[in-house]
């Protein structure tokens, strides 16, 4: 039976390749591979010597017919994304539903994580978490998104681009409260890795500066109120609406409502902000 290989290439360090990734790429008959420039080069290192095919978002579909005909003639084949895990944000979900459906088996080689690996060194719980990967850039669904964020019971890993980490950390400091910890992992394995720890608001101070350079991955800690069913949040709401009505600024409203009824200061935000939108839209 032939197979699919999902092979595990590293994230910035050449060193991660792992010796059974390299015997993969050396036995396989085909490699698909997103970028074939950038994984010639990893290709090359391991000894391989299989053509390349590029197999990415804008052609996947289309090439799926031509992968079935190479494994039913018996071929193995290898697919690699740019960089770490094969289908994590990235192009090949439909090759591997396909190849699933016609009855090939499918071989994970695992190996690096940009996701994994920000998550076990951020310092935040790792018992159970959510990978959202890039956020939408507007709508809807992006507000989704960010009030599931403030709401997780889990960890919460994302990707961004370097040029919208600002925004999405502003985003969440108003969904989650500037105090919700959170950490920016840059550069992961690579020469210049940088890990930021510490509050949303602590994060954009650090960014003053600019935007950061390099490969970005985005860790929100668990908000810190779900599973409190004590907090009376009709309470909470009408006491933050009394504020506002007597024209106190949404940030002091929100720091007055967490003092007085002892509430996550996150929380607190979130309630704010919704009543704040509330009464705009009226």
């Amino acid at each position: 039976m032939s197979t699919l290989y999902l092979v595990s290439t590293p994230i910035g360090n050449l060193g991660d390749l792992s010796p059974r990734a390299e015997e993969t790429l050396r036995s396989v008959q085909r490699i698909l591979a997103e970028d074939t420039r950038r994984s010639r080069l990893l290709a090359e290192r391991a000894g391989a010597t299989a053509p390349l095919v590029s197999v990415h978002a804008h052609n996947e579909r289309e090439r799926i017919d031509r992968i079935l005909d190479w494994l039913g003639a018996g071929e193995d084949l290898a697919l690699v994304s740019d960089a770490g895990t094969p289908l994590v944000s990235d192009p090949g979900g439909r090759v591997v539903g396909a190849v699933v459906e016609a009855g090939h088996r499918v071989v994970p080689v695992p190996g690096p994580s940009a996701v994994l690996a920000a998550l076990v060194a951020s310092g935040l719980p790792t018992g159970r978490f959510a990978f959202l990967g890039f956020p939408e850039r507007k709508g809807r669904e992006r507000g989704q998104l960010l009030e599931r964020v403030a709401r997780s019971e889990e960890t919460v890993v994302l990707f961004e681009s370097p040029q919208r980490l600002r925004r999405l950390l502003e985003d969440l400091r108003e969904a989650c409260g500037p105090e919700r910890n959170v950490v920016v992992a840059r550069e992961l394995t690579k020469l210049h890795e940088e890990i930021v720890r510490g509050t949303l608001e602590e994060a954009l101070r650090y960014y003053d500066n600019g935007p950061p350079k390099g490969e970005v991955t985005v860790v929100v800690a668990p908000s810190p109120t779900i599973g409190h069913p004590e907090t009376d949040i009709e309470a909470v709401r009408q006491l933050a609406a009394d504020l506002l009505a007597d024209g106190t600024s949404p940030s002091r409203v929100a720091r007055e409502v967490a003092d007085r009824l002892d509430l996550a200061r996150n929380e607190a935000y979130r309630i704010v902000h919704d009543l704040d939108t509330e009464t705009d839209s009226e």
